[in-house]
């Protein structure tokens, strides 16, 4: 009987952490998608005519590839910028 509830007390902790996983991929590919629209990533479009309804998402890959980029400048000129504060990386010979 004890080693039931042990059994049943894993499977509880099997399911919860399943269900975290589940509720932490939905939760980034919302993230991802709300900010893919606030960027211009995506956008969204609806037609309609004669009683007959259409959708379509737009991916601007060449946008995101755009930023992207901006994105890794940012990021090479914000550690240049830390290394020349901070000495790291200075020439030794000194």
């Amino acid at each position: 009987m004890v080693l039931s509830l042990l059994m049943n007390v894993g499977n509880v902790k099997e399911k919860d952490n399943m269900k975290t996983l589940f509720v932490v991929v939905v939760l980034l590919l919302a993230g991802i998608a709300g900010l893919g629209f606030y960027q211009g990533w995506f956008h969204f479009s609806t037609t309609s005519a004669d009683h007959k309804s259409s959708a379509t998402i737009t991916v601007d890959q060449d946008k995101i590839h755009a930023d992207e980029q901006k994105a890794k400048d940012e990021m090479r000129a914000f550690g240049q910028a830390a290394k020349e504060k901070t000495g790291v990386g200075a020439d030794k010979a000194k």
